[in-house]
């Protein structure tokens, strides 16, 4: 009779568990978020494309720019790399960051990946604070984001190695790349001439001499880090460089020796007529120059 009466007893209490995890289980089943049916996340992200930059941005908003037809992302290369006793180390990646968001936004349907912030410095090794990384290593940095932004979407990816020592191996990476994917366009502006070119007529019409504006830490880049960064620049400091011609001979001491054996303070230029008012001139010239460099390089 005791063992009946226990057996009567537990039916009710071992249904009454089961109804409970089932209500549970139905629970936690609603409250999970539907990944594959995502449609009311994208209907909300469809709604404006706010920004460019990607690190900044969900999934499902880069996801519905893609879709709205933003496939071409652009990638600044900078440097962590010394600029002189008045610039920081971030000098090339901060300007380089900021040049790839303007020309995202003036190219349209743009988007703007991660800058890369370490490049090719071994020519500055020298001085305390510089990262470098070997060729090789920036050259599987590079392959890698390829195929990362081929696989999320993208059919025109364009590379701003915006840092002397990473023009070369990017100019050669991107040559090899493109055979491996027919359907898709990588190009880079990786004409370093033609950009400090452009650097040296901004400064030019402000009767700055191209020795003064200079290839590293001179007027024309103090003038745009005073734009960007002003609280990171120190005035006190301003002092020249090597201020002489710097052609190929010079280019390869640097690359053989270090830049150390052209300028002991790690300046190639005369950063003294700096300002912050010319910097922002430079910034919309460069901007067009690589804009018009980009259009010229797509199919």
């Amino acid at each position: 009779m005791k063992s009946e009466s226990s057996h009567t007893l537990r039916k009710p209490i071992c249904l009454s568990v089961v109804i409970g995890l089932c209500l549970c289980a139905r629970g936690a089943l609603r409250s999970q978020p539907n990944i594959s049916n995502d449609g009311e996340i994208q209907a909300k992200a469809a709604e404006s494309v706010k920004r460019v930059r990607m690190e900044e941005m969900t999934w499902p908003d880069i996801k519905s720019a893609i879709e709205q037809g933003y496939r071409t992302v652009v990638i600044a290369i900078g440097s962590t790399e010394q600029h002189g006793p008045h610039l920081p180390t971030m000098t090339d990646s901060r300007i380089g960051d900021e040049l790839a968001h303007r020309v995202a936004i003036k190219l349209g349907h743009t988007l703007q990946a991660r800058t890369i912030p370490v490049g090719c410095s071994r020519h500055h090794l020298a001085f305390p604070g510089t990262l470098s990384l070997r060729d090789e290593t920036l050259k599987m940095i590079s392959l890698d984001y390829i195929d990362s932004l081929i696989r999320s979407g993208f059919k025109r990816i364009v590379f701003l190695p915006l840092h002397g020592g990473n023009f070369p191996i990017v100019q050669q990476t991107l040559k090899e790349v493109q055979t491996a994917h027919p359907g898709i366009e990588i190009i880079g502006v990786t004409d370093v001439t033609k950009l400090l070119d452009c650097l040296s007529a901004g400064s030019a019409e402000f009767g700055i001499t191209a020795n003064e504006s200079g290839s590293h830490a001179g007027e024309s880049e103090t003038s745009i880090m005073m734009a960007l960064e002003k609280d990171l620049v120190i005035k006190e400091r301003f002092a020249p460089g090597y201020v002489d011609l710097t052609g190929e001979k010079e280019f390869k001491t640097m690359r053989e020796q270090g830049i150390q054996a052209l300028t002991k303070n790690g300046v190639l230029g005369d950063p003294r007529k700096a300002s912050a008012d010319k910097g922002e001139i430079y910034l919309d010239r460069l901007t067009e120059f690589l804009i018009q460099e980009i259009k010229q390089q797509s199919h």
